[in-house]
């Protein structure tokens, strides 16, 4: 296990009926709030005049920032930066999942920074402080709520990139299971791949001895993989929904990767995919992530092997280590089409045309992997794969 800080400031609210805080726990930082959401949905759920209601009973004037689209845009920042200013903002808050909430989290950097917020993204500059943030999660799956981490789409380049930085933690961010009641069949699949991606880019890595980590990262794939089929077949199980939520959270708090150092080479190679291709995330990682598997396999089969073992409970028999860790990917995969995503960039309408492109995009942006750093070759190889 290597050295580590472990901070992690949000303050949670998680269950039944807290989205009724919503309106005192804004208060408490100002007056003027704007409300970031995105299509519409939470008007259809009465979400939306549940929170306008409970903010305005606090003392809160509001303005809105709606429309923001999953693989959220730079131009929606930009123009949440240029709101603020104007009315003065003093509250962000942001209501409903990672798209929402990685907007909101850069708007509220954006508006303290005299610059362009994509500087963030390229490193001309970072976030040094923020307008207070809070969340009202309507989706379980990126770990936002409770990270310090934003991920934005440049419209005009089709770059899709990640910022990182302790400013971005929001302040505040209420869970109420009850939210995710309406979330659709294939919105809550791809929340439940992106929640296993995650864990997977920090539980196969190259540093020894993390058993407490690893046990950790275990628990809690071995729960989600319990628990989805009973949010797919009812979706307002509240026991369900709330397990799934808080596994969400836990799977990107920082908390499993304290000592160790994640790989994140699948999720640096989606976010070209989903920039380009506007595909849903989710999708994205459950193409890529057993082709990354099946590639690096050889370089930590007892890893995998162990993965095989203790979450999908694979009799070792008399098996290697790489050939029962083989048998943990594909049921990996298998799983992934039981809950309907993708397994094949041809099932989302990707063929060969950019591949190598996108793969020149991403070994330019620096060194990606720390189970092995992948070249320009490699990511190549591993998209065409995943044809």
């Amino acid at each position: 296990m290597r050295n580590f800080e472990y901070w992690n400031p949000t303050r949670l609210f998680f269950g039944r009926g807290e989205t009724d805080r919503v309106g005192q726990e804004c208060r408490k930082y100002g007056e003027r709030v704007l409300l970031a959401y995105g299509g519409g949905s939470i008007k259809k759920t009465g979400l939306y005049d549940r929170i306008v209601r409970r903010l305005q009973e606090a003392g809160c004037s509001v303005t809105e920032l709606s429309g923001i689209q999953p693989n959220p845009r730079l131009s929606k920042v930009r123009e949440g930066v240029e709101i603020c200013r104007r009315e003065k903002v003093e509250v962000v808050l942001a209501v409903g999942g990672g798209s929402v909430i990685d907007t909101a989290k850069i708007v509220a950097a954006g508006v303290c920074y005299d610059g362009d917020p994509w500087d963030f993204f390229t490193g001309k500059s970072v976030p040094e402080r923020k307008l207070p943030l809070g969340t009202v999660l309507t989706l379980a799956a990126t770990g936002s709520e409770m990270n310090r981490n934003a991920v934005i789409t440049n419209d005009e380049t089709q770059e899709k990139l990640v910022v990182k930085n302790p400013v971005l933690f929001p302040d505040f961010s209420i869970l109420d299971p009850e939210n995710t009641f309406t979330v659709p069949k294939d919105h809550t699949v791809y929340g439940i791949v992106d929640m296993m991606a995650h864990v997977f880019e920090q539980y196969f890595h190259p540093v020894p001895e993390t058993p407490l980590q690893d046990r950790l990262a275990e628990s809690i794939m071995k729960t989600i993989i319990e628990y989805t089929p009973r949010v797919l077949e009812n979706p307002k199980d509240y026991d369900a929904r709330a397990t799934i939520m808080w596994c969400g959270t836990l799977a990107l708090n920082h908390l499993i990767e304290a000592g160790l150092t994640g790989d994140w080479a699948t999720h640096r190679m989606e976010l070209e995919l989903s920039g380009v291709y506007d595909i849903p995330h989710g999708a994205g990682l459950a193409i890529l992530f057993p082709q990354w598997m099946e590639y690096v396999l050889p370089l930590i089969p007892k890893k995998f092997a162990q993965f095989a073992e203790r979450v999908w409970d694979i009799p070792r028999g008399n098996r290697s280590d790489e050939d029962l860790g083989r048998a943990g990917i594909e049921r990996t995969r298998q799983w992934f089409r039981e809950i309907g995503a993708p397994t094949r960039l041809r099932e989302v309408g990707i063929g060969e045309e950019r591949l190598e492109e996108m793969a020149e995009r991403v070994a330019k942006r620096g060194p990606i992997g720390s189970v092995k750093v992948l070249t320009k070759e490699d990511i190549l190889t591993i998209y065409r794969r995943s044809l």
